[in-house]
Protein backbone atom coordinates (compact mmCIF):
# COMPACT_ATOMS: atom_id res chain seq x y z
CA UNK A 1 0.00 0.00 0.00
CA UNK A 2 1.70 3.31 -0.77
CA UNK A 3 1.01 6.60 1.33
CA UNK A 4 0.97 9.03 -1.34
CA UNK A 5 -0.32 12.47 -0.48
CA UNK A 6 -4.06 12.21 -1.62
CA UNK A 7 -5.08 15.52 -3.76
CA UNK A 8 -8.04 16.80 -5.94
CA UNK A 9 -7.46 16.52 -9.61
CA UNK A 10 -8.80 19.50 -12.09
CA UNK A 11 -10.21 17.53 -14.89
CA UNK A 12 -10.74 20.83 -16.69
CA UNK A 13 -7.46 21.19 -16.94
CA UNK A 14 -6.00 18.03 -16.95
CA UNK A 15 -7.04 14.40 -17.31
CA UNK A 16 -6.85 11.23 -15.39
CA UNK A 17 -5.22 8.15 -17.18
CA UNK A 18 -6.25 4.79 -15.91
CA UNK A 19 -3.61 2.42 -16.63
CA UNK A 20 -3.87 -1.28 -17.64
CA UNK A 21 -2.35 -1.92 -14.48
CA UNK A 22 -4.82 -0.76 -11.98
CA UNK A 23 -3.26 2.58 -11.33
CA UNK A 24 -4.60 5.82 -11.90
CA UNK A 25 -2.25 8.77 -12.64
CA UNK A 26 -3.49 12.69 -13.06
CA UNK A 27 -1.83 14.10 -16.62
CA UNK A 28 -1.70 15.97 -19.43
CA UNK A 29 -4.73 15.60 -21.53
CA UNK A 30 -3.64 13.44 -24.84
CA UNK A 31 -6.44 14.56 -27.58
CA UNK A 32 -4.73 12.28 -30.52
CA UNK A 33 -2.99 9.70 -28.95
CA UNK A 34 -2.04 8.55 -26.32
CA UNK A 35 -0.12 4.68 -24.41
CA UNK A 36 -1.60 1.30 -25.16
CA UNK A 37 -4.64 0.38 -23.00
CA UNK A 38 -4.54 3.36 -21.11
CA UNK A 39 -8.06 5.26 -20.59
CA UNK A 40 -8.27 8.95 -20.32
CA UNK A 41 -10.99 10.52 -18.51
CA UNK A 42 -11.52 14.51 -19.24
CA UNK A 43 -14.02 17.21 -18.58
CA UNK A 44 -14.08 20.27 -20.76
CA UNK A 45 -16.34 23.35 -20.29
CA UNK A 46 -17.37 24.34 -24.04
CA UNK A 47 -19.15 27.46 -25.40
CA UNK A 48 -19.40 27.44 -29.21
CA UNK A 49 -19.62 24.53 -31.19
CA UNK A 50 -15.86 25.19 -32.19
CA UNK A 51 -14.81 24.20 -29.32
CA UNK A 52 -16.47 20.88 -29.91
CA UNK A 53 -14.78 19.93 -33.24
CA UNK A 54 -18.25 20.62 -34.84
CA UNK A 55 -16.82 20.77 -38.14
CA UNK A 56 -14.73 17.97 -37.67
CA UNK A 57 -15.60 14.17 -37.48
CA UNK A 58 -13.32 12.01 -34.71
CA UNK A 59 -12.76 8.57 -34.28
CA UNK A 60 -11.36 6.28 -31.77
CA UNK A 61 -10.16 3.06 -33.30
CA UNK A 62 -8.38 1.67 -30.28
CA UNK A 63 -11.40 1.67 -27.81
CA UNK A 64 -15.30 2.92 -27.55
CA UNK A 65 -15.83 6.28 -26.03
CA UNK A 66 -18.56 7.46 -22.87
CA UNK A 67 -19.55 10.92 -23.97
CA UNK A 68 -21.22 12.36 -20.74
CA UNK A 69 -23.02 15.97 -20.78
CA UNK A 70 -22.32 16.81 -17.23
CA UNK A 71 -24.67 20.14 -17.57
CA UNK A 72 -25.68 21.85 -20.67
CA UNK A 73 -27.29 19.93 -24.05
CA UNK A 74 -25.67 18.91 -26.77
CA UNK A 75 -26.26 16.79 -30.08
CA UNK A 76 -23.68 13.90 -31.06
CA UNK A 77 -23.73 13.09 -34.39
CA UNK A 78 -22.57 10.03 -36.18
CA UNK A 79 -21.16 9.58 -39.65
CA UNK A 80 -23.45 7.63 -41.79
CA UNK A 81 -22.21 4.35 -42.99
CA UNK A 82 -24.09 1.34 -44.75
CA UNK A 83 -23.72 -2.94 -44.05
CA UNK A 84 -20.65 -2.55 -46.67
CA UNK A 85 -18.87 0.69 -44.58
CA UNK A 86 -19.75 2.99 -47.10
CA UNK A 87 -21.54 6.36 -46.38
CA UNK A 88 -25.18 6.55 -47.49
CA UNK A 89 -25.34 10.67 -46.49
CA UNK A 90 -27.71 9.96 -43.84
CA UNK A 91 -26.47 11.25 -40.21
CA UNK A 92 -27.61 9.45 -37.12
CA UNK A 93 -28.27 12.14 -34.11
CA UNK A 94 -28.28 11.35 -30.48
CA UNK A 95 -29.17 14.40 -28.16
CA UNK A 96 -27.57 14.34 -24.51
CA UNK A 97 -29.08 16.59 -22.05
CA UNK A 98 -27.47 16.93 -18.51
CA UNK A 99 -26.85 13.79 -16.47
CA UNK A 100 -26.51 11.35 -19.61
CA UNK A 101 -24.50 10.11 -21.09
CA UNK A 102 -23.53 7.84 -24.64
CA UNK A 103 -21.19 5.38 -25.73
CA UNK A 104 -19.72 5.81 -29.04
CA UNK A 105 -18.64 2.60 -30.84
CA UNK A 106 -14.93 1.69 -31.30
CA UNK A 107 -13.93 3.58 -34.19
CA UNK A 108 -17.48 5.21 -35.04
CA UNK A 109 -16.43 9.10 -36.79
CA UNK A 110 -18.52 11.03 -34.05
CA UNK A 111 -18.82 15.22 -33.44
CA UNK A 112 -20.86 17.58 -31.25
CA UNK A 113 -23.13 20.59 -31.96
CA UNK A 114 -24.27 22.29 -28.52
CA UNK A 115 -27.38 23.44 -27.71
CA UNK A 116 -26.00 25.64 -24.99
CA UNK A 117 -22.66 26.19 -23.26
CA UNK A 118 -22.14 22.68 -21.53
CA UNK A 119 -19.69 20.81 -19.24
CA UNK A 120 -19.01 17.50 -20.86
CA UNK A 121 -16.63 14.64 -19.94
CA UNK A 122 -15.26 12.05 -22.05
CA UNK A 123 -13.45 8.97 -21.03
CA UNK A 124 -12.00 6.77 -23.52
CA UNK A 125 -8.84 5.27 -24.90
CA UNK A 126 -6.71 8.29 -27.43
CA UNK A 127 -4.02 5.78 -29.37
CA UNK A 128 -5.02 6.31 -33.10
CA UNK A 129 -7.26 8.81 -32.21
CA UNK A 130 -8.01 10.66 -35.80
CA UNK A 131 -9.87 14.02 -36.90
CA UNK A 132 -11.24 14.15 -40.61
CA UNK A 133 -12.66 17.52 -41.52
CA UNK A 134 -16.08 17.15 -42.49
CA UNK A 135 -17.02 17.59 -46.09
CA UNK A 136 -19.92 20.17 -46.53
CA UNK A 137 -23.41 18.96 -46.28
CA UNK A 138 -25.37 17.86 -49.52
Amino acid sequence: MTTAPVTPVDLFGSALHLLPDGDVRAGARRMTDGDPGVWQVAAFHVETDADVHADHWEAHPDGEEAVCCLSGGVRLYLRPVTGDGTEDGTEEMVRLRAGTAVVVPRGRAHRLELDAPSDLMSITRRRGTYQERRAEPR
